[in-house]
């Protein structure tokens, strides 16, 4: 049987989310996006008892990573920090059985396509996969989540990304 770890995004840091029954591992990403005092403390602490660990993603986690977010659209929505993240829990899951814990959304709309477990500190987290697609406004022509325009090719109006349940 594979060992847990959690793997700690920022929200679930500043949460104050540290197990001290398990392994926690985070990247250097993540730490760097830590700002408040009360935080900095909590990681270093736990990086000097030796709870907390960092570690970064392999190569080939970036790349499934690349094309899952790409497929799905939250391409869109998650920054290079949350991609990295993922990408460490999917290093991580190889040899471990990683748990993310983080109140991002968008991180969890990923991990749910990835059936990798999350656990959220401050907020209820989703229970559906979600997909995203852009619409036009005035016209209402739907576009795939990466078309790169904010307007419509056919009448000019904003497009805006809209949510769909996959």
């Amino acid at each position: 049987m594979k060992e847990k770890v959690y793997v700690l995004d920022a929200s679930g840091i500043i949460g104050g989310f540290i197990s001290s029954k398990h392994i926690n591992i985070t990247n250097s990403a993540v730490i760097s996006e830590i700002k408040d005092l009360k935080s900095q403390m909590i990681v270093e602490s736990a990086l000097k008892e030796g709870t907390l660990f960092i570690e970064e993603p392999d190569s080939d986690s970036l790349n499934t990573i690349q094309n899952e977010i790409e497929k799905s659209g939250d391409v869109l929505r998650l920054s290079e920090v949350d991609k990295e993240l993922v990408a460490l829990a999917l290093t991580l899951k190889k040899k471990h059985d990683p748990i993310v814990v983080t109140d991002d959304y968008s991180i969890q709309n990923i991990l749910k396509i990835l059936q990798i477990p999350y656990k959220s500190v401050l907020t209820q987290g989703i229970n559906e996969i979600y997909g995203w697609i852009k619409i036009c406004r005035g016209c209402r022509k739907k576009y795939p989540a990466n078309y790169p325009e904010d307007e419509c090719e056919i009448c000019g109006s904003n497009v805006y990304s809209k949510r769909i349940k996959k």
